[in-house]
């Protein structure tokens, strides 16, 4: 026997054994797994039966719950219910209630009114009965009273209605001289205490302004170092001379007075360029077109700046504020323009601290007072440029830079064109009368001064009555002798009066003029 047989034979028996193991091993095992999950299985299913019987539990126990509070709502709901009905039926046995009163109280007023329509009655027959009475007397009245009358007239000689025409006329005179007497009595008192309340605020107005007046002229001097300067200004063949008047619109004389240079022009800025770049050209000495054209140019920018420097400080020492630049502007330009020979901006300034004090005085709106007073006149400055009066460029220019209809009231009516809308427009139209009628303040033509005392002794003497009439005073007065046989006392304040206003609507004039109107009685008798 080969000696590896017995190895081969115990492998063999080794391997059987061992396959017959992992068999034995195989199936106890999965006896083993089929084991567990019959276990899990089992467990599974109990848990699921638990927790269905917990949860039918716990429907039953919201079902039971939800039942229980559907019952509490149902009969909270019927006790709101019947309480509302039972609060209605309260107020509709107060309705009935007061129903019920007011067709009783109906009741009453209608048997009461029954009561009142029988009395009416009654009463109208008793009233048709004392009618006809009252007529049958008014017959014997007017029977008796047409006999008395018939009996008058032929004891007058007068028929009633010439009778009635005396009649009234006597009265009416009685109650024409009655009414001129006491008018005249008011007027007279009135104007005592007005006059006096307005001279005293007026005096302290004038008595706190000391304003400064110079007329000033069409020309103005530039002084030379010495007459060699003459010929320089007007250059070869004039060509100087020409390129100055042309860029600045004045015209220069040249004549034998010695040093001295005249510039001559209507317009006061073109004057003033005129004359400010003069200066600056003698004192550099070098003097031609071109040099002319540059220092015309720095000098129009000089007086630009210059009156736009003028205008704030005219509104910063009136303590006027928030006024548009352009408006600023203009103001400052016054500066530059004149009327009857006085300064706009020192007379729109003097008449602003004016009317001012006024206000202040009156317990009126001084910042309106003066912001009016200080425009009043702006539109003077605008009458070179542009068509119409002073009065509606003024009214336009305040109006496009947003002033108020107060200020703008303050422009139109300082001439009455417009009726007065404030108690401050009053006061500015008579601060301009204050700073325009000031004895040197303005200056006028000899014929326009001869004319208005014509004028006012023409207007006087129109007047049926009047005898003779005087303008003094410089035309500031006017003085009516009246016939007194003609005119009497109440007629003469009237005819003051209606000269007044023919001298407000027929002329022009600075300032205001006093009519006087003299009523004199003499009586005359000889000594024999």
């Amino acid at each position: 026997m080969p000696p590896y047989l017995p190895l081969i034979a115990g492998g063999a028996a080794a391997l059987v054994a061992a396959v017959v193991a992992f068999v034995v091993g195989r199936r106890a095992g999965r006896a083993a797994l089929e084991r567990e999950q019959q276990t899990a299985l089992s467990t599974a299913e109990h848990r699921v039966r638990q927790m269905v019987g917990e949860a039918e539990r716990e429907a039953e126990t919201l079902k039971k719950s939800a039942l229980v509070a559907g019952k509490e709502e149902s009969l909270r709901l019927r006790e709101a219910f019947e309480a509302e009905a039972r609060t209605r039926r309260a107020e509709l046995e107060k309705v009935e209630k007061v129903h019920a009163d007011k067709s009783r109280e109906l009741d009453r007023k209608a048997d009461v009114l029954d009561q009142k329509d029988k009395d009416l009655a009654r009463r109208a027959t008793e009233i048709g009965r004392r009618e006809k009475t009252a007529d049958d007397r008014q017959r014997d009245l007017d029977r008796i009273e047409e006999d008395a009358r018939k009996r008058l007239e032929a004891l007058a000689g007068l028929t009633a209605d010439q009778a009635r025409g005396e009649l009234v006329r006597r009265l009416e005179d009685e109650a024409h001289a009655a009414a001129a007497s006491r008018v005249r009595e008011i007027r007279e008192r009135a104007r005592r205490d007005a006059d006096r309340e307005a001279k005293k605020i007026v005096a302290l107005a004038v008595q706190r302004i000391a304003a400064e007046h110079t007329s000033e002229i069409s020309t103005a001097a530039v002084s030379l170092p010495s007459d060699e300067m003459k010929g320089r200004i007007i250059g070869r063949e004039g060509r100087n001379i020409r390129a100055f008047e042309l860029a600045t619109g004045v015209d220069v004389i040249i004549d034998d007075t010695p040093d001295t240079v005249v510039i001559s022009c209507f317009e006061p800025v073109r004057r003033e360029i005129g004359r400010l770049a003069l200066e600056k050209l003698v004192t550099d000495g070098r003097i031609h077109p071109g040099r002319i054209e540059e220092v015309v140019a720095k000098a129009r920018t000089e007086v630009e700046r210059g009156i736009v420097e003028s205008g704030e400080q005219a509104v910063y020492e009136l303590g006027v504020h928030g006024m548009h630049p352009e408006l600023v502007k203009l103001v400052g330009r016054m500066k530059y323009r004149t009327s009857y020979g006085q300064q706009i901006l020192n007379h729109s300034k003097e008449v602003a601290h004016l009317a001012g004090i006024m206000a202040a005085e009156l317990g009126l709106d001084v910042a309106l007072a003066r912001r009016g007073a200080l425009l009043h006149d702006v539109g003077k400055v605008l009458t070179h440029e542009h068509e119409g009066t002073h009065v509606q460029l003024g009214v336009e220019v305040a109006t496009k830079y947003g002033e108020s209809p107060a200020v703008v009231n303050c422009i139109a009516a300082h001439h009455d064109d417009v009726p007065h809308e404030s108690e401050e427009s009053v006061l500015v139209q008579a601060a301009d009368g204050i700073s325009g009628s000031r004895p040197g303040a303005r200056r006028e033509a000899f014929e326009t001064y001869v004319k208005r005392l014509e004028g006012l002794e023409r207007i006087a003497t129109s007047y049926k009555g009047v005898e003779k009439s005087f303008a003094i005073q410089a035309g500031r007065e006017i003085r009516v002798m009246v016939t007194p046989d003609q005119i009497d006392d109440g007629r003469a304040q009237q005819l003051a009066e209606e000269i007044a206003r023919r001298v407000e609507n027929e002329l022009q004039y600075p300032g205001q003029i006093k009519v006087v109107v003299i009523r004199e009685t003499r009586a005359t008798d000889i000594a024999r």
